[in-house]
């Protein structure tokens, strides 16, 4: 049975990108849906050649000229990350008809090297777009759905309702890869499994950083249980064995790869930033739960991690659309000495949005509490707060933040 098309929410950027720049670049996760969404657009317009082969690539190595002779633009080139060598001579076919759009659409797995090699050979000629696994909207068909406090654009209709409950969570432990969503039902566990090795054996495997690749793993799982809370580096090198600039930079490939997202704190002093404790997220809840050793509802929903999975989610689909739709994403979280917190701060339009997460059921409005800390310390920037709940219906719960449903972001 053939997995059914997900509509996406780049779609309207890629094309946008197709019309306005000589070449496109589609990076981000593996099977995070980069070719199905190169192939279901632009099927009719462009050929499509994968380098992941060794013949092509060998192909494209020994004669790079000669092979862009053979595949004429307007082409798709789908793993650009075997043949990276290539890009030169792209660039020089771009040089050489600056005034045609849209001739050399290119997908990577993102590695440490290939976005630096695009970013030297296409410079001024080439939007570079990330795709991600899917958001909630887009496994619902509203690809169009916007966030809350993006007011003032159209709206993909009325928001989704997550009554099933098990439902809710077992989406979760499932992930939002579009072969797990779309596909004929799989074993989530053995899926990723398969998947972080997958992983470990091409993307990480030819990395200096990494020498071990089982003590990378045993890293992966360790700092799993550490989604959503202060990544710790020091403590964390100390109980694996490790030197602190291992941790950094393992850490760096996971960050380069898209397989964690850092949130930094909130400082009105750009510099305090880029030196203060983040907190890490998993980009894909059921990697997450793999990794955490989480492999049914039961355990997911009564078991310690549940708040840390129920944050993460809210924060990566905050972070997937904004993404998904083209820009780039402005969103750390706040924390005073005294340990007063908010989970999510957006930047939007100059304002500053604060987004708590309760896992919770039952509203509180003690639960405001950050949020209202947070708007009185920046009065001037900060706007209205919102409570993210995995309950149905929103609800005003004190001046200035209101709780929305999961569903509604």
């Amino acid at each position: 049975m053939a997995a059914r098309y997900i509509e996406r929410t780049l779609e309207t950027t890629l094309g946008k990108a197709v019309r306005e720049f000589p070449a496109v670049v589609v990076t981000g996760t593996r099977q995070s849906g980069k070719t199905t969404l190169l192939k279901h657009l632009f099927a009719k317009t462009h050929r499509y050649v994968s380098l992941e082969p060794p013949d092509t690539r060998a192909a494209a190595y020994s004669d790079p000229r000669g092979f862009l002779d053979f595949h004429a633009p307007p082409v798709i080139f789908d793993e650009v990350q075997y043949a990276s060598d290539l890009l030169p001579y792209i660039k020089e076919r771009i040089d050489g008809e600056r005034g045609k759009r849209g001739q050399y659409l290119l997908t990577g797995s993102q590695n440490l090297l290939m976005l630096e090699k695009v970013t030297e050979s296409l410079a001024g000629r080439a939007a570079i777009l990330r795709l991600l696994p899917l958001t909630r909207a887009e496994e619902k068909g509203r690809p169009a759905l916007l966030l809350p406090w993006e007011t003032g654009r159209k709206t993909g209709g009325r928001p989704f309702r997550g009554r099933d409950t098990r439902a809710f969570w077992q989406s979760m432990l499932r992930g939002g890869y579009p072969e797990l969503v779309a596909g004929r039902p799989r074993d989530f566990s053995l899926w990723h499994a398969s998947y972080i090795q997958t992983y470990l054996e091409r993307d990480v495997r030819g990395l200096r950083q990494v020498g071990d690749l089982t003590s990378f793993q045993i890293f992966l799982r360790t700092l799993a249980a550490r989604s959503a809370q202060l990544l710790n580096m020091t403590g964390l090198a100390r109980e694996l064995g490790i030197a602190v600039n291992t941790v950094k930079s393992w850490l760096s490939i996971l960050e380069a790869t898209y397989q964690v997202i850092i949130l930094r704190p909130y400082f009105a002093n750009i510099g305090k930033r880029l030196v203060k404790t983040p907190k890490v997220y998993f980009t894909d809840l059921g990697t997450l739960c793999y990794l955490a050793g989480i492999h049914d509802v039961r355990h997911l929903v009564s078991g310690p991690m549940a708040g840390a999975v129920f944050e993460t989610a809210a924060v990566m689909e905050i972070i997937k659309t904004i993404i998904h739709n083209g820009r780039e994403p402005g969103i750390y979280f706040w924390r005073t000495a005294s340990g007063v917190e908010v989970d999510i701060v957006v930047e939007h339009e100059g304002r500053l949005v604060p987004v708590e997460v309760k896992q919770s059921s039952t509203l509180k409005p003690a639960m405001a509490s950050g949020i209202l800390a947070f708007r009185e310390a920046f009065r001037e920037k900060a706007d209205k707060g919102y409570l993210v709940y995995p309950g149905a219906e929103r609800a005003p719960l004190v001046k200035g933040v209101e709780a929305i449903p999961f569903s509604e972001i």
